[in-house]
């Protein structure tokens, strides 16, 4: 059964992506724990990260250490968060967030209704970071 990341992947439903290559793509929490929350996904589905090929979950984790260190530049925060968790989509995916502080590492603080206008600021923060950071490439327009 298609996943609702694969219909965001598909372009059935719309995202804000951030990055874009052959394997993996990164788009924008529609429930963000901090302005700029990313989930890092494969285009093949997995549902559990332990089942992905260690190429493509090499190739993941790739893609989220860059995202990561965007948001730590486009936001000017001391770390990015990350946690695979795996339960709310079966379909393998890395959050990615900007980070403070370990409280931040709460689903219980996520966003329900985050503005859409602050939503895409967040990112196109994060994709000029990308481009200047030299992976422009991967990065498609806002």
């Amino acid at each position: 059964m298609t996943t609702i990341f694969t219909k965001i992947i598909d372009g059935d439903i719309p995202g804000r992506f951030v990055w874009k290559d052959d394997d993996v793509v990164a788009f924008l929490s529609i429930g963000p724990l901090a302005d700029g929350h990313t989930l890092v996904v494969p285009r093949e589905e997995v549902d559990r990260w332990t089942d992905a090929a260690p190429e493509l979950l090499d190739q993941v984790m790739h893609v989220a250490q860059k995202i990561g260190q965007a948001q730590v530049e486009a936001f000017g925060v001391e770390r990015a968060g990350v946690i695979i968790a795996g339960f709310e989509v079966h379909h393998l995916h890395v959050h990615v967030w900007p980070a403070s502080s370990e409280a931040e590492f709460n689903f219980q603080r996520a966003q329900h209704n985050p503005d859409p206008a602050a939503m895409e600021a967040a990112a196109e923060k994060i994709r000029q970071a990308l481009r200047d950071a030299g992976h422009g490439e991967f990065v498609p327009e806002g």
